[in-house]
């Protein structure tokens, strides 16, 4: 992708809010290397990183999008499962140990990232679905999947998911975003990329916007430590880019949920940023929807391990799925 050069508004502008504009560099600056995220063994595949442990059924799952996103923010469901399930983590493309260059980063990316993830699974379980839990803006990228592939995918654990906020149209065109492309051009220019990304996924910064998450002060404090390490990696800023400029929401998420037919079972908070789920109403009268609200933030899983399993045993006992055919 082209770069433009920046004008004399854009210098101005950073000089404004106080970046300090850093002399045009020929490569990444070099970095600690990143830990694993889970304790598990990990494999890669089209340049997708991915864990594994356990014994049992599959179970997949899959992490939010935001500027310091990786496996890590699944970490207590793995660890929970794998005593009795065969469980993936995925690091979607641009984030953890998966490939982080500078491309496009879209639906369609993240969606094909699950898919590729779906037939190594396949390989190791030829005839049992693979059920799954994602969170926030990767339940999307999951739904879609599904969609796609109604019979590789079993039951099917949205936390937290995106798109459902009573704003989204159900007129919109099929795999429409909302990216903006003069955002992220202001956002990717060499000038300033760099530091604008490092002043976003400082310590503090990063905290606040956990805090929010969570809508509480008592966060996770390895989830995070995890997030600023994993934004402090080469290429770290790619991925989060595309998701500020609006590159990775899809407008047409509420058909894409519409035309899901597996078992769903939909989990959220009820306090912090993340707590309008008026959307979901459409689906209150489907037979595969349900719904369980937890008195946290977008985290459940993080802030009452104990409900939040309690209630995921519970959909994932009372509604099978059939095996592949």
């Amino acid at each position: 992708m082209k770069k433009k050069l920046p004008s004399f508004f854009h210098i101005f502008f950073a000089r404004s809010i106080g970046i300090e504009l850093p002399e045009p560099q020929a490569h990444e600056p070099s970095h600690p290397s990143l830990p694993p995220a889970l304790r598990a063994e990990r494999f890669s595949f089209e340049g997708i990183n991915c864990y594994v442990a356990g014994n049992g059924p599959p179970l997949l799952l899959v992490h939010s999008v935001n500027a310091a996103a990786s496996a890590a923010e699944m970490r207590p469901i793995f660890e929970h499962y794998m005593a009795t399930r065969t469980v993936f983590a995925i690091d979607l493309p641009g984030y953890g140990f998966s490939d982080r260059s500078d491309r496009a980063y879209t639906p369609r990316l993240m969606t094909h990232a699950l898919h590729a993830v779906s037939r190594q699974i396949r390989q190791r379980f030829v005839d049992v679905p693979i059920d799954a839990a994602a969170l926030s803006l990767g339940c999307e990228f999951l739904a879609r999947a599904a969609v796609e592939d109604p019979s590789r995918w079993g039951r099917l654990a949205l936390i937290s998911p995106t798109g459902l906020d009573g704003r989204t149209s159900s007129r919109a065109p099929r795999e429409g975003t909302r990216f903006s492309e003069a955002m992220h051009e202001f956002l990717s220019l060499p000038l300033w990329a760099k530091t604008l990304f490092g002043a976003l996924t400082r310590p503090v910064v990063v905290r606040y916007f956990l805090q929010r998450s969570w809508g509480s002060k008592a966060i996770d404090e390895t989830a995070w430590a995890y997030a600023v390490k994993t934004a402090r990696q080469p290429g770290a800023r790619f991925a989060p880019f595309y998701f500020l400029s609006g590159g990775l929401f899809s407008t047409d998420i509420l058909n894409v949920y519409a035309n899901l037919t597996q078992p769903v079972w939909l989990s959220h908070g009820t306090r912090g940023d993340f707590t309008d789920y008026q959307g979901a109403s459409r689906f209150a009268t489907s037979g595969n929807w349900h719904t369980t609200a937890f008195e946290t933030g977008a985290l459940p899983h993080f802030e009452k391990p104990t409900e939040f399993f309690a209630s995921f045993d519970k959909f994932l006992k009372n509604y099978a799925r059939s095996p592949l055919l």
